[in-house]
């Protein structure tokens, strides 16, 4: 489905599955990883995707509607007739898109699948699939990771397979690569290699690659989906991913070997979310921040700006959680100082380096750099940037300043973006 350089971006809705009832983890979709709940984990991924339009979580559980609200999600209530355990995700994604069309008013062109039991997906993985259907033509794609294991099998296993047409189950499953090596060892009882011959043991350089299916995203051409009546149909295309994050949370050993892993992997990813623990500090800069960026002129030439109701809300609650708060800015427009004002926020404005009055104020508040969180959208905030341990840039920043920041925001500055913050710092108390 290649775009149209006229039209307008393609819809991708992107939708996680993620229903209340679990046997092997009880509440495994609320199970905290990096202490953030999976299914938040998949819904700030997706919503930081390039790509993706709209986020909604297909879901049975009030609680786990609440935290997918939390995290920025369109929550879709699934029916109990595919709510139970043998119900498809292909059913849920299915029932999503068109609780989604009905609501929006809107036609999908492109859907993901994206599963919150996958606690180390990232923006990049999910892009990489809704990519493939949008820019590059694919009817289906899913992510894969390098895989370098010989697999096997045990012929007793086999019973009752139906092994009329190959003789037997090795003849059955041995690829056809292999047999160009080696002369296939056919068995009827005991090991079998299944991608490999076992009288035959290539060296990894000499053997095609094999691709393991992560489990984590899928993307799909939504007319063809809803044709097909499955995640994979027509031509698919295959998006590599890091083996090091293919994890799948299926009983409680996973979701411990999850949690020992997410320091790792949360940590030295630029873009990790921030939290409460992190943070003892917010300054914020103000016009494409807390604004649109645009300003409106009256006929005495006095100008005026639009601000975010949301963001008051998100700025009281970070007061309120005794987080050291300040409005930084260039603009000398009096608007600014009325806005903290109002805000209850301390504000040094018509500041001509915003980086030294940084700099001073966290010597003079006795706050470390590094656990100050500085908001941004212009490259006049590069300096302060610089400065902090959290760089973060509202959606809709200049390229450079989004590129140096270490999270970006969903929402642009002026529609929401400082409450967005709030919310991930405080999460479910905000």
């Amino acid at each position: 489905m290649p775009p149209n350089p006229q039209s307008s971006p393609p819809t991708v809705v992107a939708v996680i599955p993620a229903r209340g009832g679990s046997k092997g983890v009880p509440a495994k979709n609320l199970a905290a990883v990096g202490g953030v709940p999976l299914v938040a984990r998949a819904v700030r991924e997706c919503r930081a995707a390039r790509l993706v339009t709209d986020v909604v979580v297909s879901t049975d559980d009030a609680g786990i509607a609440a935290a997918a609200r939390g995290a920025g999600a369109v929550v879709v209530r699934r029916p109990g007739d595919i709510a139970g355990d043998t119900a498809t995700s292909e059913a849920a994604v299915l029932h999503a898109m068109d609780a989604y069309e009905a609501e929006q008013g809107a036609s999908v062109d492109a859907v993901l699948l994206v599963q919150c039991t996958s606690p180390f997906i990232v923006r990049e993985d999910i892009d990489g699939v809704a990519a493939a259907v949008v820019e590059g033509g694919a009817d289906s794609a899913l992510t894969v990771a390098p895989f370098h294991g010989f697999v096997w099998r045990d012929a007793a296993d086999d019973a009752g397979m139906d092994t009329a047409d190959t003789g037997s189950p090795a003849a059955a499953t041995l690829p056809a690569q292999s047999t160009a090596t080696a002369p296939a060892t056919v068995t009827t009882e005991g090991g079998y290699g299944v991608n490999h011959d076992k009288s035959f043991r290539p060296r990894r350089q000499d053997r095609p690659q094999d691709l393991l299916e992560t489990g984590a995203a899928y993307g799909m051409d939504a007319a063809g989906f809803r044709a097909a009546g499955h995640r994979f149909f027509g031509r698919t295309e295959l998006v590599r991913t890091d083996p090091a994050r293919v994890l799948e949370i299926d009983d409680p050993h996973d979701l411990a070997r999850a949690r020992a892993l997410a320091p790792l992997l949360d940590a030295p990813r630029p873009g990790a979310l921030p939290t409460r623990d992190d943070i003892d500090a917010v300054v914020l800069d103000f016009d494409g921040t807390q604004t649109d960026d645009r300003v409106l002129i009256d006929a005495d030439g006095r100008e005026i700006v639009a601000v975010h109701r949301g963001d008051g809300l998100g700025i009281a609650a970070l007061r309120k959680a005794e987080l050291k708060l300040l409005i930084l800015s260039t603009e000398t427009n009096p608007v600014v100082a009325a806005r903290a004002r109002k805000l209850q926020v301390p504000v040094l404005h018509g500041i001509d380096r915003k980086d030294l009055a940084l700099k001073q104020w966290c010597e003079e508040a006795g706050i470390a750099p590094e656990r100050v969180l500085y908001v941004g959208n212009d490259v006049n905030d590069l300096p302060c940037f610089d400065l902090v341990g959290w760089p973060v840039a509202v959606a809709g920043a200049h390229d450079v300043v989004r590129g140096a920041a270490r999270a970006v925001t969903a929402t642009p500055g002026g529609s929401g973006a400082i409450r967005e913050i709030a919310a991930w710092l405080l999460g479910p108390s905000l």
